[in-house]
């Protein structure tokens, strides 16, 4: 063998294992279901007033491939926040989601809760929440659809229970910011994006346009209540957690619920 067809062999093993190698980064970035239109065995609830696991009369369920928020088995709302938590936690990446709201709202629930609901991120474990805890420390992408007057209100907020943000460049002490999405009636499916970078950046999207964006999620704030002093470490950053589906009375349903890791 020749200098020239050792070198030659050289090269095309290295771009075969180079091959090789962008084959196998493609692969860990596609897209990956949460939900797989069945059941929510790959899930965690928690509600307040019960234990960690405990699916009070059935709130969240599955029906026609969506994972339903539903309050057909409810006498009253009782201050049941729940939260159905995803199994694994995630740092930096890209989730997508559609949502809508059912006509159910249970009407001894908060006023602000009609047509309103959210998706939780960077939440902490589902199995360090307390019983008497109100809501899970994390950060929210906030769904609203217009309200029974007809008044019009964006979706796509972000709400911080237990949580800071930076906004604009500077710490923003309010417990929720506006985006600037439309309105959108509470029966319509909305495709909902959220985008994470670890503890630096986050962006909001609905129907594909970004209408919100800060930085430096941490926890902090009020807000949340019944939490273990433990947990709520403020000025912490939050560079990963949970993502938990929100029911707090108003009746909701997800599917198509993906995530893709970033680097």
């Amino acid at each position: 063998m020749n200098n020239t067809t050792y070198i030659l062999l050289i090269a095309i093993s290295v771009l075969f294992i180079s091959g090789g190698a962008t084959t196998q980064t493609k692969d860990s970035t596609k897209w990956q279901p949460l939900f797989n239109g069945k059941d929510i065995d790959d899930w965690i609830v928690k509600i307040h007033h019960h234990e960690v696991g405990e699916n009070y009369a059935n709130t969240f369920r599955v029906k026609d491939g969506v994972i339903q928020v539903n309050y057909g088995d409810y006498d009253k709302f009782g201050g049941r926040f729940g939260h159905l938590f995803y199994e694994e936690s995630f740092s930096s990446y890209h989730l997508k989601f559609k949502y809508r709201f059912t006509d159910q709202w249970l009407e001894d629930a908060p006023d602000y809760t009609h047509r309103n609901s959210g998706v939780m991120f960077h939440a902490q474990d589902p199995e360090t929440i307390l019983k008497e805890q109100n809501w899970p420390i994390s950060v929210e992408y906030q769904m609203l659809a217009a309200d029974r007057e007809g008044n019009p209100r964006p979706t796509a907020n972000m709400c911080s229970p237990g949580t800071d943000v930076f906004y604009k460049g500077e710490i923003d002490d309010r417990h929720c910011i506006n985006s600037t999405s439309g309105s959108f009636e509470w029966d319509e499916w909305i495709n909902a994006e959220l985008v994470v970078y670890s503890d630096s950046l986050v962006i909001h999207k609905v129907n594909g346009a970004k209408v919100l964006e800060y930085t430096k999620p941490q926890i902090g704030g009020g807000v949340v209540s019944g939490f273990n002093p433990d947990i709520k470490v403020d000025e912490k950053a939050l560079t990963e957690g949970y993502i938990g589906l929100q029911a707090e009375g108003q009746g909701v349903e997800f599917k198509d619920i993906k995530i893709k890791p970033l680097e």
